[in-house]
C-alpha cells in the first residue's frame, strides 16, 4: 500500500484495492447532491460562484444513496478495528449520509457542528443565512471502543478548557484560498485547515494513516502532513491532483519532534 500518495480514479475501485483494517483515520467529504436548479445572483446582478461542479451532480436521490452505500461499505472494510471516521455535509446531505452509515453499523460518536463565522449571505432573504456544517464522527462500530481520541491534546489547544463540539472557524479565504490560471477558486467547496488540523489532531497519533476519499486541493493531505501524519488521497480530477501535490510538496511541519513527544507523553499518563 503506497502511502503520502495520490490515487488517480473513481473512489470506490480506488478503495477496493486497499487492504482491509490498514487505515487509522478516514475524513470524507463527499458531494453534497445540492440539486441546484437555477443559477444564484447577488443584488447588484453578478453570479455567485457556487456548487455547480459536474461531480456534484447525480440522476435522483437514490442513486446518490447507492453511490455512498459503496464508498461507506469500502470504508468500513479498510478502517482499524481502532480507527475512525469523519464524515461531513450541509444540510442536502448529511442526514442521508448520516442514515446509511447507521444501517451499515457505524456507530456516531459525535456530531460536530462547523459555525462558519463568515457564512455567505442568503441574497434572496428567502431563508435564514446558512451558517453551518455538519461532522459526523464515528467508530467502526457500536462494540470498537478503543478508537485514537486525544483529549488533553485537544483540552490544551483550547485554551485548557474542554472543546466543544460546536467549531467557530472561518470559510477558506484569503492567501489560503486557492486559485486557479483564470484567478478563480480552483475548487468550490475547498475546507480551511483549521477545520482538518482539529479533526487529526483529535482522531490521530504521530504516524498514523490518514485517508480521504474526495481529496480535491488536497487540504487533508496538507495537514496530515503538517502533524506528522501519512496521508492517501484518491481523487479523479487530474486539475486537483497537480494542486495538491504542488501544495503538499511545500509543506513543512508545525512542530518539532521534542514538542511531538511533550505532547504525546502527556496524553498517555
Amino acid at each position: 500500500m503506497e502511502i503520502n500518495a495520490i490515487l488517480n480514479g473513481d473512489c470506490v475501485e480506488e478503495l477496493k484495492k486497499i487492504p482491509e483494517n490498514s487505515i487509522d483515520l478516514i475524513f470524507a467529504d463527499p458531494p453534497y447532491n445540492m440539486q441546484l436548479k437555477n443559477a444564484l445572483y447577488r443584488p447588484n446582478n453578478t453570479k455567485v460562484d457556487g456548487v455547480d461542479d459536474e461531480w456534484d451532480k447525480f440522476s435522483s436521490f437514490s442513486e446518490y444513496d447507492d453511490f455512498c452505500i459503496s464508498w461507506l461499505k469500502e470504508c468500513k472494510r479498510i478502517l482499524k478495528d481502532t480507527g475512525s471516521i469523519w464524515v461531513i455535509g450541509s444540510y442536502h446531505n448529511i442526514f442521508r449520509v448520516g442514515n446509511i452509515m447507521l444501517n451499515l453499523g457505524f456507530w456516531i460518536l459525535n456530531d460536530v457542528t462547523w459555525y462558519k463565522t463568515n457564512p455567505m449571505p442568503n441574497f434572496l432573504g428567502t431563508r435564514f443565512t446558512n451558517a453551518t456544517e455538519t461532522l459526523l464522527w464515528c467508530s467502526k462500530g457500536e462494540r470498537y471502543k478503543k478508537y485514537t481520541f486525544n483529549h488533553k491534546m485537544m483540552k490544551k489547544y483550547n485554551g485548557d478548557k474542554q472543546m466543544t463540539s460546536v467549531w467557530q472557524i472561518g470559510l477558506c479565504i484569503g492567501e489560503e484560498r486557492l486559485k486557479g490560471e483564470d484567478g478563480k477558486k480552483a475548487h468550490s467547496t475547498q475546507k480551511p485547515e483549521e477545520l482538518l488540523k482539529r479533526v487529526i489532531l483529535s482522531t490521530t497519533k504521530k504516524g498514523d494513516i490518514v485517508l480521504d476519499p474526495f481529496f480535491g486541493t488536497g487540504t487533508t493531505g496538507a495537514v496530515a502532513k503538517k502533524l506528522g501524519r501519512n496521508f492517501i488521497g484518491i481523487e479523479k480530477e487530474i486539475e486537483y491532483i497537480d494542486i495538491a501535490e504542488k501544495r503538499i510538496n511545500l509543506i513543512n511541519t508545525f512542530f518539532t519532534e521534542a514538542e511531538w513527544e511533550e505532547e504525546e507523553m502527556k496524553n498517555r499518563k
